[in-house]
């Protein structure tokens, strides 16, 4: 909540690669840990050194990526990219699940550091840089997954396998929405309307779940979400073109801080309300209420986003949009 929208600056000011090749890099050191002796006092340091990296990878590898391609993306392209962006992590999410399933257990962290260890020396060597130094001045995507998860194994029975094919058919169906069809009807209908759509079909995705009357009706649902994860790149492309070129890592780092906060809270609702629906204390017969009420917040997310008005901010207008920085020199 707070570290994000600071990097996102540090991003702006000093370069996107070396806060990209930090908060990637951090994330190699506790699974080498687990990989070196997997001992208790090794499994501590391991969550000490994760709750580290969280603090400092943990959404900031996003948001500083989605300032970058802002950097080098033309305006009416960044939906485009912002979504290729998100469609490559719904993929290698995939790619995730399936070594898990068929590598052994003891190749696991081994290879996880290696792919871990690809991505900063990538960065290293072909990454270049797009913010240029300025002179100094005086004053410069979680708990409802697992709600739903919780709430499908107490009322219809899920084990592991059925949550598997369930994240593989969303995972899938994220790839082909994110990095063919969005680009192809941007610059049909814009950001605004992909954003209401997407939170549209979050809304039909809760309430199926939350309604769910036959173990069936959450693979139908599943596939709705692959209208839903077009909301963040949509998101994102409003964001970036409403921000001055100077300011894209502050404002997709907000973004992100939002998030955080939401991921904090929302746990503080949702857990407690869907444990008492589904105990035999529930006031009526809704197992799924929290999700329905989940439902409810998209629907006031909607109701804002179509009164949004996307403005892009011209050359001139960006490079007059100073704005005071959350960390000054002084």
């Amino acid at each position: 909540m707070v570290v994000l929208p600071l990097l996102g600056q540090l991003a702006d000011e000093h370069g996107r690669k070396p806060l990209l090749l930090l908060t990637v890099s951090t994330s190699i050191f506790p699974f080498a840990i687990l990989a070196w002796n997997q001992s208790k006092g090794f499994v501590y340091a391991y969550y000490v050194l994760r709750t580290i990296s969280y603090i400092l990878s943990q959404g900031s590898i996003f948001c500083i990526a989605i300032a970058y391609a802002a950097d080098v993306v033309e305006d009416s392209k960044r939906a485009a990219a912002f979504s290729w962006i998100t469609g490559l992590s719904s993929a290698l999410h995939v790619l995730g699940n399936l070594l898990a399933l068929f590598l052994p257990e003891k190749y696991i962290f081994p290879v996880s550091i290696a792919l871990l260890i690809i991505s900063p020396v990538y960065m290293q060597f072909f990454l270049v840089e797009t913010v240029k130094p300025a002179p100094n001045r005086d004053q410069d995507s979680a708990c409802l997954t697992w709600t739903m998860e919780y709430y499908l194994k107490a009322a219809f029975g899920f084990d592991k396998n059925q949550f598997s094919e369930i994240l593989m058919l969303v995972g899938v169906g994220s790839i082909v929405s994110q990095v063919l069809v969005l680009p192809l009807i941007n610059p049909m209908v814009g950001e605004k309307v992909i954003l209401c759509i997407g939170l549209l079909a979050s809304i039909a995705y809760a309430l199926f779940y939350g309604l769910a009357w036959a173990a069936w009706v959450p693979y139908m649902s599943a596939s709705i979400k692959v209208i839903v994860v077009l909301i963040r790149p949509s998101t994102y492309a409003i964001i970036s073109q409403a921000s001055s070129s100077n300011n894209q890592g502050k404002a997709q780092g907000f973004v992100a801080g939002v998030e955080s906060i939401a991921s904090l809270l929302s746990p503080l609702a949702m857990s407690p309300l869907t444990s008492w629906f589904l105990s035999t204390n529930a006031p009526f017969n809704c197992k799924g209420f929290s999700i329905v009420c989940a439902s409810i917040c998209m629907m006031i997310a909607l109701c804002y986003a179509c009164l949004l008005k996307p403005e892009v901010l011209s050359s001139h207008d960006s490079e007059d949009d100073i704005e005071t920085p959350l960390l000054s020199d002084s």
